[in-house]
């Protein structure tokens, strides 16, 4: 059977193309292995679904650290303004959030997922589910269709490839579309886990002193074994049984996977800021104004209006201070020790969960062999890619899946355009 445009990968790039392609004219066939489409989309937000993020174009980039500048071009032909009026005049209302978050106003992901596929189906898409595809098929430098593995063959002469990474296994992405990639000439760069929960093999961690607990509004800072700074980044952070999680120790994650790598060595330091917002004197003037009033408390009762009661004898621990002890015999030296442990609260960070249990997948084909303007690879004529496929990986709130469905509308605009402007020049 012949279509201009095939789509593998139901995923938000997937359908962003699918949509885009049939909206430009193309008659389009979208395969999925899976029994539904947008399955990572519907569990993405904890499943509210953060449809994108409203931030201004340079600051969007600023927070897709991973080749975040080779999406100017794509962000000229269609960005986060125009992800929030597809989805509203779609009739899926959207709120905006901390940060610049965009959630659906109902909450749910499932109203985004369903708004979705119905504009793909109604610009025509032909959708076949539960129909992986073995290989792509390449004739004369040329993209001619692509065979499943039930042995059907579809025939059209561009092919977008939205299969995803390896991050989140579980909704279906397991890299297939490498071996096609790199079939095509293609190179795949090392996959690593982003944005994905960190490791320790710490005492504390280790014997769940601070599991569960949630610090608010802290600063993580990665350093490399040499004590220099790689990283900052504000937010919170859950101690877990087995390291770190929260937005705040996600955002770090890609660069502890780095350090890890470049460095060589089996842990790197992280430490944590308490108190970010004040300053070193500041911190030790208020913590001894508290002593000085109540000389007769003990230290960890003092400093129970400003941390958690679980942080408390972690921090007199490392700070090697009784929490016994009465305030009025507090030393200086001791307080400001206190203080400055609180504010640099160190952990040997020793890896990352692995990537099938990350968020995003970091790495994938070479943005350099690919066409900003319009998707299309470099090495093969039809062949196009979109989403996390690609070597373009972001922080969470929004970033990763607003790379996604923009590279898709551009995926789908340009190979509409391409298939349907070469047949009118042959008719």
């Amino acid at each position: 059977m012949n279509y201009d445009v095939i789509v593998i990968g139901g995923g938000p790039a997937g359908l962003m193309a699918s949509a885009s392609a049939g909206m430009h004219g193309a008659r389009v066939l979208l395969l999925d292995k899976g029994e539904k489409l947008g399955k990572k989309l519907a569990i993405s937000g904890g499943g509210r679904c953060n449809v994108t993020n409203n931030k201004e174009i340079d600051e969007l980039i600023r927070n897709i650290p991973g080749n975040g500048r080779f999406l100017y071009s794509v962000f000229s032909i269609f960005n986060n303004r125009d992800i929030i009026r597809f989805f509203e005049d779609l009739g899926v209302s959207l709120k905006e959030e901390d940060n610049g978050r965009m959630f659906p106003v109902t909450d749910s992901a499932k109203s985004v997922v369903q708004a979705f596929i119905k504009k793909v189906k109604a610009v025509g898409t032909e959708i076949r589910v539960n129909l992986p595809v073995k290989r792509i098929l390449y004739e004369g430098g040329k993209v001619k269709g692509v065979e499943c593995r039930n042995g059907q063959s579809f025939f059209a002469p561009a092919v977008i490839v939205a299969t995803g990474g390896k991050a989140a296994s579980h909704t279906g992405s397991t890299g297939d579309g490498y071996a096609w990639a790199t079939e095509a000439g293609h190179t795949i760069t090392e996959l690593f886990p982003t944005e994905v929960p960190l490791t320790s093999a710490e005492p504390l961690i280790k014997n769940k002193i601070l599991q569960g607990l949630s610090l608010r509004d802290v600063v993580l800072t990665v350093y490399n074994p040499k004590g220099k700074k790689l990283v900052e980044h504000r937010g919170d952070v859950l101690f877990t049984h087995f390291g770190l999680s929260g937005p705040a120790a996600l955002r770090c994650s890609q660069f502890v996977v780095k350090a890890l790598k470049k460095f060589g060595t089996p842990s790197i330091p992280l430490a944590i800021n308490l108190f970010p917002d004040v300053r070193p004197d500041q911190l030790e003037q208020e913590w001894g104004k508290v002593c000085r009033k109540q000389p007769k408390k003990t230290v960890r009762n003092a400093l129970k209006p400003f941390l958690p009661d679980r942080m408390i004898p972690v921090l007199t621990e490392r700070a090697e201070i009784s929490g016994d002890l009465t305030c009025s015999h507090l030393s200086r030296e001791q307080l400001e020790k206190l203080c400055q442990t609180a504010r640099h609260f160190t952990l040997a960070i020793n890896g990352t969960l692995s990537l099938e249990k990350a968020f995003v997948t970091g790495g994938g084909v070479h943005v350099k062999e690919i066409d900003p303007k319009t998707m299309q690879s470099k090495k093969m004529q039809g062949l196009y890619f979109c989403g996390e496929i690609l070597d373009i990986h972001g922080y969470t709130g929004g970033y990763n899946i607003t790379a996604a469905t923009c590279t898709g509308y551009v995926a789908g605009k340009s190979a509409a355009e391409q298939v349907i402007g070469q047949r009118a020049s042959l008719s």
